[in-house]
């Protein structure tokens, strides 16, 4: 292992920082539900519109990823976004939300994306025809 990996796996106050920050920007499907349920937020999908026809968290609106910046017109820098892709493997959420920051939006990322909703609230999915 490299030595400066294991030195900082050693150093507690880098790991505080690193995960308080991590733990800032990334919600988990019942922090989601939570913070639905106690302001007001942007919730938005940004993967294909098909995929978002097919489910999709309630409220939420289609923004694909490559369209983002030309629909920021449609949130609220006033309200949190919390924007979510396809799965754990999905790296387009944090692409958006990296946009998103870039014009000053407040945002954070679901972990997991739509998946992990779809899997822990299972009767909660929109479906559209």
């Amino acid at each position: 292992m490299h030595e400066k990996i294991k030195e900082l796996r050693f150093n507690s106050q880098q790991a505080q920082d690193f995960f308080v920050k991590k733990l800032a920007y990334i919600v988990g499907p019942k922090q989601l539900k939570q913070l639905m349920q106690e302001e007001e937020i942007n919730l938005v999908d940004i993967r294909k519109t098909e995929q978002y026809k097919e489910g999709h968290v309630p409220t939420a609106i289609s923004i694909p990823k490559d369209e983002l910046d030309k629909h920021l017109d449609m949130l609220s820098k006033d309200k949190l976004t919390v924007v979510y892709g396809c799965s754990e493997y999905c790296s387009a959420a944090a692409f958006a939300c990296l946009t998103l920051a870039d014009y000053a939006y407040p945002c954070v990322m679901m972990n997991g994306g739509f998946r992990a909703w779809s899997e822990y609230y299972r009767y909660a999915v929109v479906k559209e025809d």
